[in-house]
């Protein structure tokens, strides 16, 4: 590891002072959701990891947790389970900066006697494509639809599994959405496409999800958030109000 760079242990005692990586500035609404989250989870195990270069600059993160605990719909007994994994800007990528964040998870795994480390990976909008993964010797144990887990053996016994989350589609009628605060971007998404929603009389439902044991039985592969209409997923990444208008257009949805 380069002695110019470190990786910090974000801690409710220097959360204030490290920030949340993701969103900077603390005036924002999903600055404010995230560190209460951040402040409820840190005790079950979760984990925020800032890497940081000589300048103070922080190049990324990665944001982990145990997999009984996690936000994702994974059933992976006694292993560390990565929620996002980032590097900002393009010129810190493909530098091995992305590898000294996993290798410190994979090393805390170790400690803690787990029996690997887990990650749900995908090409789409998501924390990282499988690649970073398979080069730091993980190997791909299950998939559905686009999306692949990974795991990183550490002990042997059975590999980790991916629920049905298509199955659950079916709790959800009508318009809904479902969102929680493990990512800092998805209170103003909520806001912004309720208020679009109540302006074309759409009866769009908003719900937080308010527990892990919720987010691993939803209707999505990120647990943290789904956009469902009619018992089909539409979308499980946060998205604009102008992305929520299209959707609108293309299940022809009637607008006044």
């Amino acid at each position: 590891m380069d002695p110019q760079l470190k990786i910090i242990s974000v801690t409710p005692e220097n959360l204030d002072a490290c920030g949340l990586f993701c969103v900077k500035s603390k005036k924002n609404p999903g600055y404010a959701a995230k560190r209460a989250w951040f402040l409820q989870e840190y005790p079950k195990g979760l984990r925020l990891k800032i890497l940081q270069d000589g300048a103070g600059r922080q190049l990324g993160f990665i944001e982990y947790t145990p997999a009984e605990q996690a936000w994702r719909p994974v059933e992976a007994p006694n292993h560390l389970f990565i929620h996002c994994m980032y590097i900002y800007k393009r010129e810190d990528k493909g530098r091995g900066n992305g590898s000294l964040l996993i290798e410190d998870c994979i090393a805390d795994a170790r400690r803690q006697g787990k029996a690997g480390v887990a990650v749900i990976t995908s090409n789409g909008p998501w924390i990282a494509a499988k690649d970073v993964f398979l080069k730091n010797g993980f190997v791909q144990v299950d998939q559905r639809g686009g999306f692949e887990l990974l795991r990183f053996p550490l002990k042997k016994g059975p590999d980790p599994q991916l629920p049905d989350w298509e199955a659950e589609q079916e709790r959800y009628p009508g318009w809904q959405l479902l969102f929680a605060n493990q990512c800092p971007w998805h209170q103003k998404c909520a806001e912004e496409l309720l208020g679009y929603a109540m302006e074309r009389d759409i009866p769009l439902e908003v719900t937080e999800v308010s527990s892990s044991a919720a987010a691993r039985k939803g209707p999505s592969a990120f647990g943290a958030f789904a956009l469902v209409k009619d018992k089909e997923l539409l979308e499980y990444h946060y998205i604009s109000k102008t992305r929520f208008k299209n959707i609108i257009k293309k299940v022809k949805t009637h607008l006044p």
